[in-house]
């Protein structure tokens, strides 16, 4: 079977669960990976014949393929801001609009050096690692609730920016021991923010697979983590601080609200590249 063939049948045995588009995607992810290759090198050997044991080796991936379960975390890697990160079931899936924030951070912060930047709830360590990179000479704090997503995070970081450093918290009830207050730059979050009555918009790929307590809130609160955040901002950030949230693209305008009702100057909801808002940023004054 030559790669073509190869990536072909893989991408026919996932249509019945994806879109056709999707699945073609998932099967040049699996055959890259098996067969040690990027996309132009795979693209190259399309002709070339596929080991027996590559083969055989798709067996056990594919099975987990039918069962739903995501493509980064069968491949145990997910691609974000030009990384290659591990991530786990412990971690959420870096998402292209997390990337988009990175761009929004590295664009306003360009220039400036020794920069302190606290990111909350990092899971795989995805925006603390690329933020380190994108912004040299900066001191990286990054903290999360869960011991198995720092370890991951902490894998990350001794393979892209060693220097990033982490800290077990909940910051619902605690603030960073490795920060003064009035000396943070930037306090960047990516918390959850799916309602609970979202759970049936949401794809079972996404639901039996990904850590819960990194997506929901309760319907009743959905700010929970942006009241609690302004508030770390208020305690930690200098004068002319900046903050920068993903967030539920149905609550732009509440978001902003309560950043301006925690006295925030300059609060402006920014869209992705599809044009939802899905990004809130402010200045600590």
């Amino acid at each position: 079977m030559t790669t073509r063939d190869f990536t072909t049948s893989l991408s026919a045995s996932l249509h019945p669960l994806y879109p056709e588009r999707e699945a073609q995607a998932i099967a040049a992810l699996v055959v890259e990976h098996l067969l040690g290759l990027n996309a132009l090198q795979r693209m190259m050997a399309a002709q070339d014949h596929v080991p027996p044991a590559t083969e055989a080796a798709l067996t056990p991936l594919l099975a987990r393929l039918q069962a739903h379960e995501p493509v980064q975390y069968v491949l145990g890697t997910a691609h974000f801001a030009g990384l290659e990160l591990e991530v786990t079931p412990a971690t959420l899936i870096p998402r292209p609009e997390t990337e988009e924030l990175v761009q929004v951070i590295a664009q306003e912060q360009r220039g400036r050096t020794g920069l302190r930047v606290l990111d909350v709830g990092t899971g795989s360590g995805c925006l603390a690692i690329a933020l380190a990179q994108a912004l040299p000479k900066s001191h990286v704090l990054a903290v999360d609730i869960s011991t198995e997503a720092l370890a991951v995070a902490r894998r990350n970081a001794a393979r892209h920016a060693p220097a990033v450093i982490f800290e077990q918290l909940d910051i619902l009830s605690g603030l960073p021991a490795g920060i003064a207050p009035g000396t943070l730059d930037v306090l960047v979050s990516n918390p959850p923010y799916v309602r609970e009555s979202e759970r049936p918009q949401m794809r079972n790929n996404v639901l039996a697979w990904e850590p819960a307590t990194a997506l929901f809130v309760p319907d009743e609160d959905p700010l929970l983590f942006y009241r609690r955040l302004t508030e770390v901002g208020r305690e930690l950030l200098k004068l002319g601080g900046s903050i920068y949230f993903e967030i539920n693209e149905a609550l732009g305008p509440e978001t902003a609200a309560l950043l301006l009702e925690h006295s925030y100057e300059d609060v402006r909801v920014l869209p992705d590249m599809f044009g939802k808002a899905r990004m809130v940023r402010a200045t600590r004054t």
